[in-house]
Parts: structure tokens; sequence; C-alpha cells
């Protein structure tokens, strides 16, 4: 019977191979299993990627979905020669074939029914194509093969999370790629559970993924029988995806890598490496001057003494001494000193020192003053 549903398969009628394909799939899901095992033996299946019905614009639409169906039904088979089982069929629950496999054998088969999921949601179809009783029926077998697969699907990522916390390195981060794959494909699994609302499936038989799923996993694991040693257990549970629990997975998994919290590619900061020498806003240490304020209005009689401190050394010190004042540096340079104004200055309310062995001028009084000014002397 395969044969012939392989042979009718390669008729140019659209509406011929997408029955065949429509009767295979529920031989597969409803038949013995002797028939999908015979599938599975084949090296060849469906060969329908190039298919195309030039008769009409609905052979032109339909032979899109033709190909999309038959590359699932390829997978559907495929899975099953690795697994040696069809995940649509197994037990579930929490007894299931999921929910009680060994890790190793659990993180093989998690990318495989991975594959076969991508590959149904791949059909791809809008409630405005559903346009005929032929690609409504096949709608109808996928839609159900992605219920009992998603919950295949639920039951190994339970399963991968409760023994996550006892796997080595490598298995901890292969499961954690799996939870966030298994994240992503919610949202395109409720958009096609979406189109099977719009069609009229009952409500009833279509799960709130995007609300329940998730917080039911958490649930799961914080409800186990060790629940007060379970990592899981001061985990919130928040819709749709429990970001606590992200965060928990992902921070042992630092730790068996030896990362530190800040830091997540486990390297040393560059900036902790960095001498105080090196730092731009760094400056050498000063010495603070505590001498006495300058009277600037004093006379050099009266003024108080200042501290002549020796001036820096330091060359590489680009900061100007703003603690030292134009007095302090006079006092400070020797007697006799040859720079501008500092050997020929007086001090303020002082006459200019006469030269030795001169006579002093007199000074004049007020009135020859007054008359000088007079005569324009």
């Amino acid at each position: 019977m395969a044969d012939t549903l392989f042979e009718r398969a390669t008729n140019s009628s659209w509406v011929v191979v997408f029955k065949a394909l429509v009767t295979t799939h529920h031989l597969m899901v409803h038949g013995n299993e002797r028939f999908i095992q015979y599938l599975a033996s084949r090296n060849t299946l469906f060969n329908l990627s190039n298919f195309l019905d030039k008769s009409g614009s609905h052979g032109y639409d339909m032979s899109t979905f033709i190909r999309r169906y038959s590359r699932y039904l390829n997978e559907k088979a495929f899975s099953y020669r690795q697994m040696a089982f069809d995940f649509a069929r197994v037990k579930k629950g929490a007894d299931g074939v999921m929910r009680t496999m060994v890790p190793e054998k659990l993180l093989k088969s998690m990318p495989i029914l991975q594959g076969q999921i991508d590959a149904l949601l791949e059909f791809d179809v809008h409630p405005n194509e559903l346009t005929n009783g032929v690609i409504n029926a096949a709608f109808m077998l996928l839609f159900k093969d992605l219920i009992k697969l998603f919950a295949c699907y639920n039951d190994g990522v339970i399963n991968l999370l409760e023994k996550f916390f006892e796997m080595k390195k490598g298995q901890c981060k292969d499961a954690l790629e799996i939870y966030k794959r298994f994240l992503t494909r919610m949202t395109r699994v409720s958009e096609f559970l979406k189109v099977a609302e719009q069609v009229g499936i009952d409500k009833g038989d279509i799960p709130d993924l995007t609300q329940v799923l998730l917080s039911r996993i958490l649930n799961d694991l914080k409800s186990r029988d060790d629940s007060e040693k379970s990592p899981f257990k001061d985990c919130e549970i928040d819709e749709p995806a429990p970001n606590s629990l992200m965060e928990t997975l992902e921070q042992h998994l630092n730790t068996l890598e030896g990362k530190k919290p800040g830091n997540s590619s486990g390297a040393p900061s560059p900036l902790g490496k960095s001498s105080p020498a090196t730092t731009p806003n760094s400056t050498p240490a000063r010495s603070i001057d505590t001498s006495p304020p300058l009277d600037l209005f004093a006379t050099s009689s009266t003024a108080a003494p200042v501290s002549a401190s020796k001036p820096s050394s330091d060359l590489l010190d680009l900061q100007p001494d703003f603690t030292s004042s134009p007095s302090q540096a006079a006092a400070a340079a020797p007697a006799g000193a040859t720079s501008w104004g500092d050997a020929f200055a007086a001090s303020p309310g002082e006459a200019p020192a006469a030269p030795e062995g001169a006579a002093a001028p007199a000074t004049p009084t007020p009135v020859a003053a007054a008359l000088d000014a007079c005569s324009g002397n």
C-alpha cells in the first residue's frame, strides 16, 4: 500500500498528490505501526521539493503547501528511524518516556524532537488559505500532531530542568540551549494555534501555552519531594516565562565555567591591572603650605615672615603651584637678584633707597610744590 501511495505522489496534479500525502499521514498516525516502520526503513520517501502544478492559479498556491507537507512527513519518518518510536504515540505525563529518560539519551532526543516540530511549523498556513477540503484535512492532522509533540516536548524540558544541576558542564550548556530554543518555539506554536482557533476548532481543544505551560513547569519543579533542597524553590512565577528560572540556570552554568557574576566572559577586567601612576586623574602627592596668609597692604617692615620653601623639583607635574604667592617667591629669592623689578622695586610706603655716598634729596614742602606747579616747573 505504501508503494501505491508513493506512485500516486508522482502525479502532476496537486489534488492527487495532496490526497496521497494526507492518506499517508493518516496511516502513520492511526494505522498499524508496521506502516511507519516500513517508511522509516526506506532510503527515500517523498521527493517533492520541486513539485509545481502549472495547471492553474490554484495549483500554484497548493504546490507550496505540498512541498512543505511532504517535508514534514519525511522528517516524521526520519525521527522514527533515529528514535525507534513515534513521539506522537509514546506515553506522556509523570511516568512518560520523556520524563523518565536518562540525561545522555535525553540530550540526543530533544534536538530530534525539535527538528520534527520545526518541520511541522514550516507549513505556515493562514486562515484565508484554507480554502478546500484537502488542505483542511492536512491542517487538522498537523494540528493534532502538534498537540502531541508539544506535550512530549514539555515532558522533555521538565526532565531536563530536574536533572540540570546534576549534569556536567558540557551537558548543562547543551541543556540551556535546548531550553532557550523551547522558549522561542513557544511563540511559533502559539501563532499556529491561533490559526486553528480562527478556522473553527473548539477552544477547549487548544491549550493556552503562553500563559500556563511554563508556570506549570516551574510548579512541577518546585513541588518535588526534595523541594526544600531544590534550586528552584526561590524562583518566582511570572508570565509568560519565568525569568528567575533562566537566571538560575545561567548562574549555575557560569559557576561551573568559573566565571564571575559581574564578568560574563570570565576574563579579568583590563582596568583592574592599571596602576595608580597611569591613571589620568592621579597626581603626585604635594605638601600643603601652612604659612600664615600675607597682607598685601602691609609695609615690608610689618609683613609677617614667610617660609621660603624650596621649589618642587617634579618636572612631570603639569599642575601649577597655586599655594605659593608672588611675595613668597620674592622672599625666597636671594639678595641682589637681577630679575625684572626685583632690584629696583621699592616696597609700598617707602622712598627709593639712595646710592651709597650720595646725599639724599630734600623732600619739598607742600607750599613749594604748589608754587612750582603754578610757575610750570
